[in-house]
């Protein structure tokens, strides 16, 4: 099977466990479970609930204790993108070609939408709980990783500064370019690597060998976006290129040229496979799947 008849199949079983946690579209409240529904389906990669389980998978977990986090990252991811294409952020109209959740239903039905989904992503995540009563340490582990990656410390925490440099129209150094791209896009990969590591029982050192992982996934996948914006192909692309110089923002290929910005893609990528490689249950789908993220044109 290839690659992405493998990456299809993956994304088909995502797709049917994350819909299955999704809220019933009913009582007084109604609306806005019809809003959160319509964010999470709006579509997606779902690389973050499949990176989970991939995790899972690798380090032995064989259960369904990872199917309510993996939902509940989802929702985490979902809810961000809803509160980022506010009018008070990016007022963006359109998602992945559909009307943006403001656009659809208001934007004081987004916001709830947004603090619906981050609400009702915790609650599901307990959920774990009652299908393996007797791995409570672990769960509460993994809660306590996606508590803090989505939180002030991790992806909101990128956001802030982000949000910051952007409104107040600051020139950031390369530094607050480094911590914003590791809290607003590294964070959640990170966190879904080491949960499902976390519920597959793995060691100490293999969860923050995930969280290595996750983290130079994150970098490098941020820094080929930037190459792309530099050299890639409008229509395949599907969005401008060209954009980060027309808002002078400060990027890594700006910073250090096109040919160093391949090279760190290269290492961090291969730094990231090197530690897949080290668990004696090899996961090939999860290596082909980061060679795939990192190298993309689109």
């Amino acid at each position: 099977m290839s690659f992405d008849e493998k990456l299809s199949a993956r994304v088909a079983e995502v797709e049917q466990i994350v819909s299955s946690y999704l809220p019933k579209e009913e009582g007084y409240q109604k609306t806005v479970l019809e809003a959160m529904n319509y964010s999470v389906l709006a579509g997606g990669k779902r690389l973050r609930p499949m990176m989970m389980q991939e995790a899972y998978r690798l380090h032995g977990g064989d259960g369904k204790v990872i199917e309510p986090f993996m939902a509940a990252i989802e929702m985490i991811h979902t809810y961000s993108l809803v509160h980022d294409d506010l009018p008070a952020m990016d007022n963006d109209q359109y998602r992945r070609g559909k009307l943006t959740t403001h656009a659809a239903y208001g934007e004081a039905m987004a916001i709830l939408a947004g603090d619906g989904l981050l609400n009702y992503a915790f609650e599901t995540a307990c959920k774990a709980f009652e299908i393996a009563p007797g791995v409570h340490t672990a769960i509460g582990k993994a809660l306590t990783v996606l508590s803090r990656k989505a939180g002030i410390y991790g992806m909101i925490g990128g956001q802030v500064a982000d949000v910051e440099a952007e409104k107040k129209g600051l020139r950031i150094d390369e530094d607050k370019l480094m911590f914003i791209h590791a809290h607003k896009t590294a964070a959640l990969i990170e966190a879904s690597l080491m949960c499902g590591a976390i519920l597959a029982g793995a060691s100490g050192e293999d969860v923050r060998d995930m969280e290595t992982v996750g983290y130079n996934i994150g970098l490098a996948f941020q820094i080929q976006d930037d190459i792309l914006d530099v050299t890639g192909n409008e229509a395949e692309l599907g969005k401008p290129i060209g954009s980060d110089e027309k808002n002078d923002k400060l990027t890594y290929v700006k910073a250090h040229g096109l040919t160093e910005a391949a090279a760190q893609v290269e290492k961090l990528s291969a730094e990231a496979i090197a530690l897949l490689q080290k668990n004696t249950l090899q996961d090939d789908f999860l290596i082909e799947l980061t060679r795939a993220l990192v190298h993309r044109t689109k």
